[in-house]
């Protein structure tokens, strides 16, 4: 598994978002498709909502990458 981490800046970020700027994906859009599929999981669930709000101490996976938010 490749482990990422990423810095929050704010609140929190959008699961969307998080992809796209851990460089995951291209884009915003782009991370939405992947979560619609139903690939993501946001601490060990599935999670389909794509703008859903991740915050500090969340894992996020997706394939055989796994992104620590801080």
């Amino acid at each position: 598994m490749q482990p990422l981490g990423f810095q929050l800046k704010g609140e929190y970020v959008e699961l969307n978002q998080l992809l796209k700027l851990v460089g995951v994906c291209d884009s915003g859009g782009a991370g939405k498709a992947l979560v619609a599929e139903g690939v993501v999981s946001v601490d060990g669930h599935i999670e389909l909502r794509k703008t859903c709000k991740i915050r500090a101490g969340s894992v996020v996976t997706l394939g055989d990458v796994s992104i620590t938010v801080m």
